[in-house]
């Protein structure tokens, strides 16, 4: 790493500030509350059986016979139960250990998995999300939770995940911030020891203004990014983003593969979008 990339690193870590589990969100987010001033824009409560609601989810396919980031292993189906299905009020994403061979867009991939999107259904800019959820478990998941810019460049649009786990390290959870100047490896982002992040659900919560973008659980903060007049390249986050809800499968981050642990499966009870109301006219 040359002087320059590693100053710019480091000046990129430094600004995101790391938090005790127990701090709350700057008396912002309770764990029943929402930002005073707030109101529900838009939400999916999981609450009609099958698949999911196709008036607020996509699934993404893009990438399967090309093969999908980050060295990952899953093959994203189509709508298709075994991997997405609503039920008992719950959003359920699971991961297989199978190979559909027989579908045109197959990559070789040995899972199967989704990946759903709100891009072209809906996108926001600025609010408070929360998604209520249970992490799966087992060496080799990589369930995340996260927003990308609606322009459709990355990084230059921006990342802003609110929730990633890996099945190595099944009590931490994490959250980051990917944009032109540090993504990837070199991303910044915060975390905290969650021992029941697979065996009860928790609410995962992002409360993004344009002063800055707050990260937590259960209300309580893991990560801060200030705003900083620095460019595009720094705060790409005046534009929409739209919402990601996906099981990956090795990779980077997945890292090696337990195949005697599936399925296994995301659950998620709601999505929740709240941004503050209008002023009122005079």
């Amino acid at each position: 790493m040359n002087a320059a990339r590693f100053a710019l690193a480091a000046w990129l870590a430094a600004i995101v500030t790391p938090a005790c589990a127990q701090a709350p969100l700057q008396d912002t987010v309770t764990r029943t509350a929402v930002p005073a001033g707030y109101r529900l824009v838009w939400a999916d409560e999981f609450d009609r059986d099958g698949l999911p609601d196709p008036a607020r989810w996509t699934h993404d396919t893009v990438r399967n016979k090309d093969g999908w980031y980050n060295n990952e292993r899953q093959y994203y189906s189509a709508p298709r139960a075994e991997n997405a299905v609503v039920k008992n009020g719950r959003l359920v994403i699971t991961a297989r250990k199978e190979s559909l061979r027989s579908a045109p867009d197959w990559g070789g991939q040995p899972y199967t998995s989704a990946r759903l999107i709100t891009r072209g259904k809906a996108d926001w800019t600025y609010g408070f999300f929360e998604v209520r959820a249970r992490m799966p478990c087992g060496k080799g998941t990589w369930p995340a939770i996260w927003t990308l810019g609606s322009g459709g460049r990355w990084p230059d649009d921006g990342e802003l995940d609110i929730l990633e786990h890996m099945g190595r390290e099944p009590d931490r959870v994490s959250s980051a911030v990917h944009v032109a100047a540090g993504h990837g490896g070199r991303s910044t982002g915060g975390a905290q020891r969650l021992p029941t992040a697979c065996s009860a659900f928790h609410d995962y919560q992002m409360h993004w203004t344009p002063d800055g973008v707050s990260f937590g659980v259960d209300g309580f903060v893991h990560a801060h990014y200030p705003r900083m007049d620095a460019g595009a390249r720094v705060w790409p986050f005046d534009k929409p983003q739209f919402m990601v809800l996906n099981v990956a499968i090795g990779g980077d981050l997945g890292g090696p593969v337990d195949d005697t642990i599936f399925p296994v499966a995301m659950e998620i009870e709601h999505v929740r979008v709240y941004q503050r109301a209008p002023e009122p006219r005079r």
